[in-house]
């Protein structure tokens, strides 16, 4: 149809063309479509018709009209880019001898809507592109085409392939699949659109078991291999970026032979079309669609083919003879109204308002670049020469609202990505409807582009998300550890080693737990270590705490016994005052090893190792003392000799204060410049901590042992030497014993403390104070009391100076 200003449409009306041979002798045949009419096309096409009638009968361009020139390009680049050419030229001027005499523009275009498929459009788009002819797609959306220095003059109404491929890989990530199939079509929009998707999904940690290309025209061989990459493979999810005239052709191919169950994602290249809703084992696909659209009158429009504008029409004819089924003839009495057909569903309406928006742009670019403001009116001169470079250059500036939807164009000619996010979902009737489930917004922030409102049913009617995983997913507590040669998201699960848990699942790598914490068994949270020390209220420590209490009053009945029996020869023949003075101090002994026991602190750890080092010094001065007594009263009994005078009682006290004053003072001097203090340890066990007292200064230390062993040494010496002495009840030989359990159980000691591990380490120090506390009174005072309560004729003075009778 003519009109003041021609705009060209080229459609895949066909999707296969006639392949001519050439042999070089006779003139080659013409171009022409081949194959079975596209309904879907054919409505894109109507819808074009339908806007610009229905812009003519507006006040858009006023006193003037739009005609259109419509082609089919048969879905090939060779006549796209014939078509190209055909509408570039133009055709010859029609003059009229009107008053200015200026040319009518009636055939000439001022731009082109179209084609549906991005490889088309690229070459139409390299034509078009010299001759500042703008071209406005409704269905081009390889990412390519948005480079303004090879496609200056490309436009479009639905988004970039770009924003699809980001949509796309983000409604993987979404659903959790990491373990995914592709397949696309060999053309600039699947391999374009295809190499953005895995792109954007290896950002998202998202791997591809395999990635297939095939174009309708491929040989069947091909397509039945890529068939079958889809039957063996392990990923349950496939993403296909493909046109919907190469999806039928795959579809077809897998429905010969069924595959295991497959989780279809598609892009708006094929998700949408009705006609592809057959494959019912496809049911459960989800996919990108363009956002779906209400155009009033349209389907009226549609509908409208009386028996005369079909026989006028070659293509309306060949749809109305392929549309009605069971018919062997056409007569031109079928009802249209009762087609069910993609031209007649106007339910889904997504690309056809692409087309709608698209004819509407070019028509705000035509007003703008004829009509001047005249008194806040526009007047239109249908007579105005205008150019195609002036309706591309008002095309960059359109912003207008039709429908209730934007249109405009950014610098790269593509308009703001909203999708709808639609899934195949199955009827009760066993058909299968496209439902809009949500929706994807790329203008809104991260994290806030998807909105899926509603319930979705995937492969086999299931209403739980399937999985697609290369490997399940670590569980918290394990590590993932990358399986060589694999992609990234085929790994193994590996337990966090000791010390280190994981809290997350799919966690990479192990994270230690701080000094204090340890993990728990399944190595997933950092739990507080638990505390280790010598308790009180334990077996062991009840144990060594009776031991201690009973070894001090058993030193207290001692004393009792000696005090009640003092005047007895016994009693009195050994030094009752040095004996009661280291019953006294082996009654510390057995009570300071109390002071071990329970949680250690500042006081308790001073505490402990002063009063060990005092009243073992205390109570080896004692016996120190009595053994020098009785060394000292042997050798009075000689004639002559008057030695006791030099070691009498006076002397004996002065000895035990010495040495017990020489340890205060050592103990002194430690406690003021470094004393024990408590610490936590955390290296002898990983898992627990020990608290224990730290020595502060180690030669304050072992200054008090020293001085404890150079004491008991020194007292073995002289016991040792005393042994033999000819008394009937040599105290001696009692003190001798005692020495060598006390040097046997503290030699014993040293190894046994630095082997015995944690709480043990304070359990073995208390046992050695408790054994050698225990010799000492039961080889010195067990003897004298068994005598006293139980031997009493042995307890006189002649029976102790062992002299006969006779």
């Amino acid at each position: 149809m003519d009109g003041d200003y021609v705009v060209g449409g080229v459609f895949s009306i066909h999707y296969d063309m006639h392949t001519v041979k050439y042999n070089y002798t006779t003139m080659p045949e013409p171009l022409r479509c081949t194959g079975s009419i596209n309904s879907r096309e054919l409505r894109f096409s109507r819808a074009m018709i339908f806007a610009i009638e229905e812009i003519n009968s507006s006040n858009l361009l006023p006193g003037s009209t739009l005609g259109y020139h419509i082609y089919d390009s048969c879905a090939s680049v060779l006549m796209a880019a014939r078509l190209a050419f055909q509408l570039a030229n133009g055709q010859d001027p029609e003059f009229s001898f009107g008053n200015d005499n200026n040319c009518s523009q009636s055939g000439m275009v001022m731009a082109i809507v179209g084609e549906s498929g991005s490889t088309p459009s690229i070459s139409m788009s390299r034509v078009l592109g010299p001759f500042n002819i703008p071209q406005v797609s409704h269905f081009a959306t390889c990412a390519c085409l948005s480079n303004k220095k090879q496609y200056p003059t490309f436009f479009r109404t639905i988004p970039s392939d770009q924003f699809q491929a980001k949509a796309l890989a983000k409604l993987v990530k979404h659903f959790g699949w990491t373990w995914i199939g592709a397949v696309r079509s060999d053309s600039d929009y699947g391999n374009n659109g295809m190499a953005s998707f895995l792109d954007a999904a290896h950002r998202e940690g998202i791997c591809v078991e395999y990635s297939e290309s095939f174009y309708r025209n491929n040989p069947r061989s091909k397509i039945q291999r890529v068939a079958e990459v889809i039957r063996r493979s392990t990923a349950t999810v496939i993403v296909a970026f493909a046109s919907s005239g190469d999806m039928r052709i795959l579809l077809e191919e897998l429905s010969r032979e069924p595959s295991p169950p497959r989780q279809w994602l598609g892009s708006e290249g094929w998700v949408t079309d009705s006609q592809l809703l057959r494959f019912s084992f496809c049911a459960g696909a989800i996919g990108i669609g363009i956002q779906q659209a209400v155009i009033p009158g349209l389907r009226d429009f549609l509908l409208d083919l009386p028996l005369a504008k079909v026989s006028a029409s070659p293509v309306l004819t060949e749809f109305w003879e392929s549309a009605v089924p069971g018919e062997s003839l056409c007569d031109g009495t079928e009802d249209i109204q009762t087609l069910q057909s993609p031209y007649t569903d106007t339910s889904q309406l997504r690309i056809t308002n692409m087309v709608y928006k698209a004819v509407y742009a070019i028509a705000h670019a035509i007003h703008n670049a004829v009509c001047q403001k005249t008194n806040s009116t526009r007047e239109c001169d249908k007579l105005t020469r205008i150019e195609s470079k002036q309706v591309l250059t008002e095309l960059k500036k359109v912003s207008f609202s039709q429908n209730g939807y934007d249109v405009s164009f950014d610098a790269n000619g593509d308009p703001v990505a909203t999708y709808d996010v639609v899934n195949w979902q199955r009827r009760a009737s066993g058909s299968i409807e496209l439902v809009t489930v949500g929706h994807y917004n790329a203008s809104l922030p991260v994290g806030q582009e998807f909105q899926i409102s509603r319930n979705l049913t995937w492969m086999e009617g299931s209403t739980q998300v399937p999985a697609s995983v290369c490997t399940d997913s670590c569980p918290a507590g394990t590590r993932k550890v990358l399986q060589r040669g694999k992609p990234i998201c085929c790994y193994d699960c590996v337990p966090c080693p000791e010390g280190e848990i994981s809290n997350a699942t799919d966690s990479p790598d192990c994270f230690p737990c701080s000094d204090e914490f340890w993990p728990n068994a399944e190595r997933k949270t950092c739990l507080p270590k638990p505390v280790e020390f010598l308790s009180i209220h334990e077996v062991l420590g009840i144990i060594l705490a009776a031991f201690s209490i009973g070894g001090a009053f058993l030193a207290i009945i001692t004393a009792a016994v000696f005090f009640h029996h003092r005047s007895s020869p016994i009693v009195r023949a050994n030094n009752s005052e040095l004996s009661f003075l280291l019953l006294f101090s082996v009654t510390l002994c057995f009570l300071c090893s109390l002071t071990f026991m329970g949680a250690p602190s500042e006081w308790s750890c001073m505490l402990r190792h002063t009063a060990f080092g005092i009243t073992f010094v205390l109570c080896i001065s004692c016996v120190l003392g009595k053994t020098i007594v009785v060394l000292m009263a042997f050798k009075a009994t000689l004639p002559g000799r008057n030695i006791m005078k030099w070691f009498g009682p006076l002397q004996q006290r002065m000895t035990v204060v010495s040495f017990t004053f020489i340890q205060v003072v050592i103990c002194i001097i430690w406690l003021v410049v470094s004393p024990p203090f408590p610490i936590k340890n955390l290296t002898t066990y990983k898992e627990r901590i020990i608290l224990e007292c730290a020595l502060g200064s180690a030669i304050g230390f072992w200054a008090v042992l020293g001085s404890i062993g150079l004491l008991a040494f020194f007292c073995f010496v002289l016991a040792v030497l005393a042994r033999k002495l000819p008394d009937n009840f040599n105290e001696a030989k009692l003190i001798t014993f005692s020495m060598l359990i006390f040097c046997a159980v503290w030699i014993t000691f040293i190894p046994a403390y630095i082997s015995s591990p944690g709480k043990f380490t304070v359990a073995v120090e208390i046992f050695a104070i408790l054994a050698s506390s225990f010799g000492l009174i039961l080889c010195i005072f067990a003897p004298k009391c068994y005598i006293i309560l139980f031997k009493p004729e042995k307890n006189t003075k002649k029976h102790l100076m062992n002299k006969n009778e006779s």
